[in-house]
């Protein structure tokens, strides 16, 4: 496809104030541009954005110029996508690559003039400025880390489409309508996202049903692909119907299903940004229909990927020219394993365990393939062992940790977030893309920098940089329990034995030292936040109580009902209601029926408190290693201890003990939950005075029991008991494969009493 290279030149009057700068406005005049004639509707619509954001930022709406000149002209020293910024002779140039770079450029000057990509959804209104200057030298260049880069909207049972067809657009039942998908689209622009996965739930309105949806994805810049188990852009749930076309079932009803791929075929056939996902699953994220042996079902999915591509050969052309995704979930990583071929053109999408981990990495082979790989990475779900689809809690850690592992791996085709609603996911969701579009946007080692600068953005530098340490501790809190796992239920279950599949709160595994020292640290975080908010401007705080108050009074209320006596746990229960009532009533209900504090209605939301556990937990010393060696990183903002330490295959860590009494000892190595990058193992050694190293797998069978727990707890545990005499002693750790991160170390003088210290 030809490239075009759009040139966009921004005007004001006076030109210049200092030598050194370019006011490009004044105070007094409205911003000026010029555009071409013809432009891609994606630029239309990036203009448009900006022009109101500026008429926010300066009181005057910008107007077009014939002062400007615009030059269109091929290039090809600009990736898709990107964008170059530059002050030449008194103007600003954005050149972009194609329609999408130009409308990343344009609402770059956004950013630029203070305006948050959340100004719409997050309610952050712009700060008024009388001036906006750049310097007269200035240039930047940008483009994407990942090619194709977006959200899936899953599970929007309890948010989005209530508040969408209740509140924003009323109408059809079950509707997530045009103005919402636009304002979706508009979010993601700002984002420098380019893909969706439309919400498909039960219940939910297929998205090529939805009139003019695709038109308006189109007029953005979207690509419209569709989740894992969705094959050739069909919504299943909303669009097969057995009782007119039978059986979801390729092996019994194979023409019907045939023809119901080729009717989206070929209404999509003359519109463009489509992405096609390939293969074959049940209805809804079930196994397919029919086949019984592991042998029928690969022999079944070889003949659907061989069909899905002569089908796309018949009514779009070359299949090699059409960007397909094939997703090994569940049971058809076994069928891939097993040699399924899939066409090399096709992208191979790796997932995490639907808890940020990611399960399987490209190997060396796989990274050869013209096709590319992608990530599908959830940041909520609905399952088991428990749903999180309250808060969006994930560590930022977490989140950089297996994004650049998956980049390192040469992920970079398409990266998809699981988000039930991107409003509640705004920090982790806007991180996500900024590793999208920029991998060294950040490093391990950034992680706090970049928060307290999105917090400083969105709130004010004196707000913000109050605001960060409580942030900070409130994502420790999370990071050691989410708050829907507060009640350490599950979910899923033996229906024959516990109602609906769920149990229900009872037990939990904190002392009642434990659970105050939570409840206070929960307090401490809320006096911290209450003294930044004095430095809150007015009509910031439909914005501060969105992603900042509710969710941190939120999560310490669930902790407080869970955790308290009873009169403290009621009238925890009740202020949840009461802050939920305010987040659906702020800003003159513009957010009505958005936020749901019991999504399922699950029994850690319920009014009840749970049992503390009365057993008495030793103390124990946490161990700091002597230096981090070459090649490993410190993770800030992951795991228990906020600064993980991410080991390479064979990196050691080495931690000094001082015992002061001969004796037996307990020896806990604590480690982020994560898999092996491919079918091989996950271990790593721990040696004392260099004695014959002890070697432990950390390798779990998906959904297994250990599983669960850590996931549950955001760490797995693995310990030693071993005599060690008074004196000095050395402990080493090495990491005999790759995806080794170690949380934290600890000792404590081992009795009968204490060694389930750890679990």
């Amino acid at each position: 496809m030809r490239r075009l290279l759009f040139t966009l030149f921004i005007i004001c009057k006076p030109i210049f104030a200092l030598a050194t700068e370019l006011v490009w406005f004044d105070g007094q005049h409205p911003i000026t541009y010029h555009i071409p004639k013809t432009v891609e509707p994606v630029v239309k619509t990036a203009l448009d954005l900006w022009r109101d954001d500026m008429r926010q930022v300066t009181g005057m709406t910008p107007v077009s110029s014939s002062n400007g000149i615009i030059n269109m002209v091929q290039t090809k020293d600009i990736p898709a996508d990107g964008f170059r910024i530059s002050s030449k002779k008194g103007k600003i140039i954005i050149e972009g690559s194609n329609g999408r770079g130009m409308a990343y450029g344009l609402l770059e000057l956004s950013r630029m003039a203070g305006v948050s990509p959340w100004i719409w959804w997050g309610d952050v209104t712009p700060e008024r400025k009388n001036r906006l200057t750049i310097n007269d030298d200035f240039e930047t260049e940008q483009h994407p880390s990942v090619e194709y880069r977006g959200i899936f909207l899953n599970d929007e049972d309890w948010s989005l489409r209530p508040w969408s067809n209740k509140t924003f657009e009323p109408g059809l039942k079950g509707q997530i309508g045009p103005k919402t998908y636009r304002k979706i689209f508009e979010l993601l622009l700002r984002l420098r996202a380019n893909t969706i996965w439309p919400a498909m739930h039960e219940g939910t309105v297929a998205f090529f049903r939805t009139p003019s949806a695709k038109a308006v994805a189109d007029s953005c810049g979207i690509v419209v692909g569709t989740s894992h188990c969705e094959p050739l852009l069909r919504n299943n749930v909303g669009e097969w119907n057995v009782n007119e076309r039978g059986r979801f079932n390729y092996r019994t009803n194979r023409e019907a299903v045939k023809r119901y791929w080729e009717e989206r075929l070929k209404e999509v056939k003359h519109s463009h940004d489509n992405m096609f996902t390939i293969g074959m699953r049940g209805i809804h994220d079930s196994s397919m229909e029919g086949y019984q042996t592991e042998q029928e079902k690969y022999d079944g999915l070889q003949q659907v990927i061989n069909d899905q591509q002569d089908l796309i050969r018949k009514h779009l052309g070359d299949p090699s020219k059409q960007m397909q995704v094939f997703v090994p979930y569940k049971e058809v990583l076994q069928l891939y394993e097993k040699g399924l071929k899939v066409p090399d053109y096709v992208t191979l999408m790796w997932c995490d365990d639907n808890y940020g981990y990611i399960t399987r990495l490209s190997d060396d082979r796989e990274q050869q393939r013209s096709g590319g790989a992608g990530l599908y990475y959830h940041l909520s779900y609905w399952g088991r062992p428990h749903d999180y689809l309250w808060l969006t809690t994930t560590q930022p850690g977490l989140i950089y940790n297996e994004l650049r592992e998956a980049y390192n791996h040469n992920m970079r085709k398409l990266w998809i977030a699981n988000v039930h609603d991107p409003k509640v996911a705004a920090y982790d969701l806007e991180l996500f893309m900024d590793m999208a579009w920029d991998i060294n946007t950040v490093s391990g080692s950034t992680l706090e920098e970049h928060l307290n600068t999105w917090l400083c953005r969105q709130f004010g530098t004196e707000a913000g940089t109050r605001l960060w340490p409580a942030m900070h501790d409130f994502y420790r809190l999370c990071g050691e329990r989410r708050p829907e796992f507060m009640g350490f239920t599950q979910v899923e279950l033996d229906k024959t034995k516990y109602h609906r599949g769920l149990s229900q709160v009872g037990n939990v595994s904190f002392t009642r030292h434990e659970a105050a020292e939570r409840m206070a640290a929960f307090s401490r975080i809320k006096a911290n936040i209450i003294e930044a908010q004095a430095y809150i401007r007015p009509e910031l705080a439909d914005a501060f109580f969105a992603a900042i108050k509710y969710p941190v009074w939120a999560a310490s209320a669930i902790n407080t009902k869970i955790l308290a006596d009873s009169a403290e746990s009621h009238r925890a229960y009740q202020e949840i209601q009461v802050l939920t009532q305010q987040y659906n009533e702020m800003n003159g209900g513009k957010w009505r029926h958005l936020m749901n504090a019991a999504p399922r209605q699950l029994p850690v939301f319920e009014n009840v408190r749970g049992r503390l556990n009365e057993q008495r937990k030793p103390e124990y010393t946490i161990l700091t290693p002597k230096a981090i060696p070459s090649g490993a990183e410190t993770i800030q903002m992951l795991g228990h201890s906020m600064k993980s330490i991410a080991l390479p295959k064979n990196g050691t860590l080495t931690y000094e003990l001082e015992i002061e009494t001969d004796g037996d000892y307990v020896l806990a190595t604590s480690l982020i939950p994560t898999h092996p990058i491919d079918s091989g193992d996950l271990r790593f050694s721990v040696s004392i005075d260099g004695d014959t190293p002890k070697i432990y797998s950390l390798k779990e069978p998906f959904r297994s029991e250990r599983w669960k727990t850590n996931v549950l707890c955001g760490q797995t545990n693995r310990k030693m008991t071993t005599h060690l005499s008074r004196g000095r002693h050395s402990l080493v750790i090495k990491a005999l494969d790759e995806h080794i991160v170690v949380d934290r170390v600890r000792f404590c003088i081992f009795s009968n009493d204490n060694n389930d210290f750890v679990q």
